[in-house]
């Protein structure tokens, strides 16, 4: 019992790892996750106390038990066996591959990421590439929402930076649980966006056990209260029209409805740019007919981060006015989800429609495609004042009502691209920038179409 053994010295260090990780594992970092886990309670219970929609339990529980829980739902499992009936494999083979989806689709939410850094930064980048203008009534929609209610805003979607304003706007009211592409499916990107709680979707996924994992997480964020944000369009327009919705998500969210449990609240959102960062190649894409869109990002990071410096550096390089407006929300228990998942979608896409933003890039865009000739600064401020009775949608406000301001400020964007050309006789669109300012116009939905005669408009303006 008392006699020395001699051990080898790696043998020895060996040993001494194991016995500091069994340690670690088993008494230290216990501690530490509750450690953590309890300061990060009281910061989540410090947040919820200014947030209009608090974060709910749902949210923040462990990614690892939401996989696990979204595994073994019934509805899940029964999907399981039956795919592996399909496609003649071991149940387990099943299991295993819905297990990757669901690691796929449930995100890793941090409440520090979202609010110390990711909605910060989103106010910074917001006001750095553009005049944010929201509506007037905006904090009014959402204060008529139930607070047991779970709230998904319905939005379109124009551009990439669709997600960066609504995540500034609505950071007063809740973290929002975004559906996200393919597109971010990229390290290191990928990691921040399921830290802020989005959740990726195969766009183009066509199997039946994927799409029950899908729906079942949807489901179960949406009986949960979590806030979510959606693009039911499937992708950005590549038109500038606001497209008919598709029905994937919504379905998956009419669905697993309980007329007896928790109401879902729809709040549309539409969203507006004088100047969109991917609006030639979206052009570009839809002239083929595909939605191969071929910018890569290290350009754009350039792009955003040349236009970021010109900002430090007190050169005001924004392009023009972005607008968000909230429509009126739409309560799927009072809609009644008995009904055609078309019916509500139709709904929802023509109160996205009412509230469209209106701003001068479109409007402007429009009179240069309807203009009889070259246009002087009068005939175009006159022209615009015009036409904007005649728009849908809503105007943003406007510092001081000052509409010729807005005009020249819309006018001296699209000179810069070269969109619009200056000569002795006025200013007329460019040969080959047509496609550039329909894409623009065709914004502001449905217009009635009239010529601008610059004779009557000279004789106007005159007067």
């Amino acid at each position: 019992m008392m006699r020395t053994v001699e051990l080898p010295l790696w043998f020895f260090v060996l040993i001494v790892l194991f016995a500091a990780v069994t340690f670690a594992s088993h008494f230290l970092f216990p501690s530490v996750r509750w450690f953590f886990r309890r300061r990060l309670e009281r910061a989540v219970t410090r947040l919820n106390e200014r947030l209009t929609r608090p974060i709910e339990p749902f949210k923040l529980a462990r990614r690892y038990d939401m996989i696990q829980r979204l595994i073994y739902d019934p509805e899940v499992s029964e999907a399981i066996a039956a795919h592996a009936q399909k496609e003649g494999v071991p149940e387990n083979v099943a299991f295993e591959q819905a297990r990757r989806y669901a690691r796929e689709i449930v995100p890793s939410f941090s409440a520090f990421t979202y609010f110390s850094f990711g909605t910060r930064a989103a106010r910074w980048l917001a006001n750095a590439l553009y005049d944010v203008r929201t509506g007037v009534n905006n904090d009014t929609q959402i204060a008529k929402v139930s607070a047991d209610a779970t709230v998904i805003f319905v939005m379109n979607h124009r551009s990439n930076m669709d997600y960066v304003l609504v995540t500034y706007l609505a950071a007063q009211a809740s973290a929002l649980s975004y559906a996200v592409g393919e597109w971010a499916r990229v390290w290191p990107l990928s990691r921040l966006i399921k830290s802020m709680g989005a959740y990726f979707i195969r766009r183009r996924a066509r199997g039946q056990l994927y799409r029950k994992v899908l729906a079942r997480y949807v489901q179960m964020a949406t009986q949960g209260g979590v806030t979510q944000a959606i693009f039911p369009e499937g992708g950005l327009t590549v038109n500038g029209k606001l497209m008919p919705l598709k029905m994937g998500l919504l379905s998956y969210v009419v669905e697993g409805f309980d007329a007896d449990g928790r109401d879902v609240v729809f709040v549309p959102v539409a969203i507006n740019y004088d100047r969109i960062l991917e609006d030639r190649v979206l052009i570009a894409a839809d002239k083929r007919g595909d939605r191969r869109f071929g910018a890569r990002i290290s350009v754009i990071m350039k792009f955003i981060l040349h236009n970021i410096w010109q900002r430090v550096l007190r050169r005001d390089a924004r392009f023009g006015m972005a607008s968000v407006m909230f429509g009126q929300p739409l309560s799927l228990r009072q809609f009644g989800p008995e009904g055609p998942i078309e019916r509500l979608a139709d709904k929802l896409k023509s109160r996205i429609e009412d509230v469209m933003p209106v701003t001068f890039v479109p409007l402007l865009s429009h009179v240069m495609l309807n203009a009889t000739g070259p246009l002087n600064e009068a005939q175009m401020v006159q022209a615009v004042r015009d036409l904007l009775p005649r728009t849908g949608g809503a105007v943003p406000a406007l510092r001081k009502g000052d509409i010729t301001g807005y005009v020249a400020r819309a006018r001296e964007l699209m000179a810069k691209r070269r969109v619009f050309l200056s000569s002795d006789d006025g200013w007329q669109l460019a040969e080959g920038e047509r496609a550039l300012a329909q894409y623009y116009a065709n914004s502001l939905g449905e217009v009635e179409d009239a010529q601008v005669d610059t004779s009557q408009n000279a004789a106007r303006a005159k007067s």
